[in-house]
């Protein structure tokens, strides 16, 4: 299992996602990570280790939770039924984390109207 999630590898992973950008919308120490205008990942800076809220297909979010209690939680101050929140210590798998990100990621993207993806292709 590969451990240590550090704030930086979230952010560059999430980053490196095709038209992400990072805001501060809310206040100065949570990233919000978005596609699109729509927010698909949530950094809390300050917190270590550090915690990321991502959006989750309801059943799977329940899931997750259920088979990671003391990681996975419904969203910190989000629609719990549609995002987790995930504390990044040890036993969380990065792989599994990264694909966690992933799946938040193409559910936002496929949220978006078709004009707006085929913009962001566009840029590519």
């Amino acid at each position: 299992m590969q451990n240590n999630m550090t704030y930086e590898g979230l952010q560059t992973y999430c980053l490196h996602k095709h038209g992400a950008h990072k805001e501060y919308p809310f206040d100065e120490t949570t990233a919000v990570f978005k596609v699109g205008n729509k927010m698909f990942a949530l950094i809390d800076e300050t917190s270590n280790p550090p915690r990321i809220n991502l959006k989750c297909d309801p059943f799977y979010a329940l899931e997750l939770r259920g088979m990671y209690p003391k990681n996975v939680s419904g969203g910190y101050h989000m629609n719990k039924k549609h995002w987790n929140t995930i504390t990044c210590n040890d036993d969380v798998d990065v792989s599994l984390l990264y694909a966690w990100i992933d799946e938040s990621y193409e559910l936002v993207l496929a949220s978006l109207t078709q004009k707006v993806r085929l913009h962001l292709l566009q840029k590519c």
